[in-house]
């Protein structure tokens, strides 16, 4: 028998990323990634901007400095109330911060319309996790930006996401 009206669904593969994300690294020294990242910003005019660190006391040592920058910023992460999660949420989706500093499990099941730009300030220890962050930006048809900071004592971690990925970024 013959189908009537086939319709064939396509489906990224899984650990892949989008088509529409275009990575780029920076390798930087520790101590810089915050000064790099402020100018960058900056210099891009990036209005909104989904940051990720390792660690809940990174994430909201980050904000702070980003803050002390005059880039407004929240952090989220689990040791963070619901109502503050939500309420940094709303004001980064409607403009009243720019960027949005979160730890993995925060940042699961965000969704965020059109976002450019996604920066991984620490890559994650499990290179599957990388693959979650940059698909935050690039969902659609809406093309974004992934930028990753990698210190010297992250090449592994860089290599692994790569072997992942099975392409160099």
């Amino acid at each position: 028998k013959l189908l009537h009206n086939p319709l064939e669904i396509e489906m990224a593969r899984r650990n892949t990323a989008s088509d529409q994300v275009t990575q780029h690294v920076h390798f930087v020294d520790k101590k810089r990634k915050r000064e790099l990242l402020s100018h960058m910003i900056g210099k891009g005019n990036w209005q909104q901007v989904l940051v990720f660190t390792r660690t809940k006391h990174g994430a909201n040592h980050l904000a702070e400095q980003l803050n002390k920058d005059g880039i407004r910023s929240a952090a989220i992460h689990g040791n963070k109330s619901q109502g503050a999660r939500t309420r940094a949420l709303a004001d980064f989706k409607s403009g009243d911060i720019r960027v949005l500093v979160a730890t993995d499990i925060a940042a699961r099941g965000l969704d965020i319309e059109e976002l450019p730009h996604v920066v991984n300030y620490e890559l994650p220890n499990v290179p599957e996790d990388y693959v979650h962050r940059i698909g935050r930006t690039g969902r659609a048809a809406a093309t974004g930006e992934a930028l990753s900071l990698v210190c010297v004592d992250e090449h592994k971690l860089l290599r692994d996401i790569e072997k992942l990925l099975k392409k160099e970024i």
